[in-house]
């Protein structure tokens, strides 16, 4: 049995890699550690998490972690590098905050207060690679993944097979994203309360100003293989869970619309975990809520000649806890969908 430390494990994300722990056949929780709730008994933060209720936080510690097989990272941003350069080579660490996701130091440097730390391998293994093949291949039997962020996840995976085949242009894309409040996290924040949330939505890092858009950018021109310029306008929405994103890009040249859905049905026809919906059936966040899905719907505005593409996920789940988990079972050499749940939550 392998057995698992979540570091973080008071937090949202940490939080959320427990709860798919349990349900995981092959991997065992050993220690689960926090920074100022150490001491304090996990079901006193995690009331949902009843089977490791009366686990007591450890602190957040290099000789705690030590001797896992996988360790997870859930820290605040900025916090992992430092204590994941003092486990064990041979452990798999799998970042959950953003130290390892950027290859651009200057990218790192325009929207982080910290030194940049270098690049892990990216992990998201669906996504379409230029020249063929997928990121997945660069994920098995790695010792250290860095975990993509949340809107990353579902715009990346909305818009590759279109940059893979040529079929959208690079230079002219424009996405506008609405996400759950637990994208922020669990600290306490006025703009965050259920007094200034309900009922209403804001936007927030508009003009290229939020922390993803060189992430989007980079997995983008990954898969086009020339550089990709993205416009990114995250909303906050009044929900607990969820990202929905609509992504759209210009028709490339002489592209017929009859040929693009084709595309991305073969691009993801494999995947257990992307999914292009029928014709006419668009994603909503709450057909995703605890799932490992991401759910993608397409239309071409013959009109203005742009392709459109919604993208669905539980922000918490595939957006975060849920790939860290997939990615963990390709570097241990376990079935893929290991531990990963299959159906959301309704209503």
């Amino acid at each position: 049995m392998t057995r698992a430390a979540v570091a973080g494990a008071s937090g949202y994300a940490g939080g959320e890699i427990l709860r798919l722990l349990l349900a995981h056949p092959e991997i065992k929780i050993g220690a689960v550690t926090a920074g100022s709730n150490a001491g304090e008994r996990l079901g006193t933060v995690h009331p949902h998490l009843v089977p490791l209720g009366d686990r007591v936080l450890e602190a957040a510690t290099p000789a705690t972690l030590a001797g896992h097989d996988v360790v997870f990272l859930a820290l605040p941003h900025g916090h992992s590098a430092a204590l994941a350069a003092e486990l064990p080579d041979d452990a798999v660490v799998i970042d959950c905050g953003a130290d390892f996701r950027l290859e651009s130091s200057e990218s790192w440097a325009r929207f982080y207060d910290t030194a940049h730390a270098g690049a892990w391998p990216y992990g998201l293994p669906e996504l379409p690679l230029a020249g063929g093949g997928r990121q997945r291949a660069n994920l098995l039997g790695a010792r250290r993944i860095a975990v993509p962020g949340c809107y990353p996840t579902g715009i990346s995976l909305a818009l590759a097979p279109g940059l893979a085949t040529g079929l959208i242009e690079p230079d002219d894309i424009v996405v506008v994203a609405a996400s759950g409040t637990s994208g922020a996290g669990k600290g306490l924040k006025s703009h965050l309360l259920g007094s200034e949330v309900m009922g209403s939505m804001s936007p927030y890092g508009v003009g290229g100003g939020h922390r993803h858009s060189p992430e989007i950018e980079q997995n983008l021109s990954r898969a086009a293989g020339r550089p990709v310029t993205v416009s990114f306008t995250p909303t906050l929405a009044p929900m607990a869970r969820g990202i929905r994103a609509t992504s759209t890009a210009r028709l490339a040249a002489g592209v017929e619309p009859t040929a693009v859905r084709a595309a991305w049905a073969q691009a993801y026809a494999d995947e257990p975990f992307v999914h292009v919906l029928p014709e006419g059936v668009w994603p909503r966040t709450a057909d995703v809520v605890g799932s490992n899905h991401v759910l993608l719907q397409l239309a071409v505005d013959e009109h203005a000649g742009r392709l459109i593409v919604v993208s669905a996920i539980d922000n918490l789940t595939k957006g975060t806890a849920g790939a860290a988990v997939q990615c963990a079972n390709l570097a241990l050499g376990l079935d893929e969908t290991s531990g990963l749940p299959v159906a959301g939550v309704a209503p």
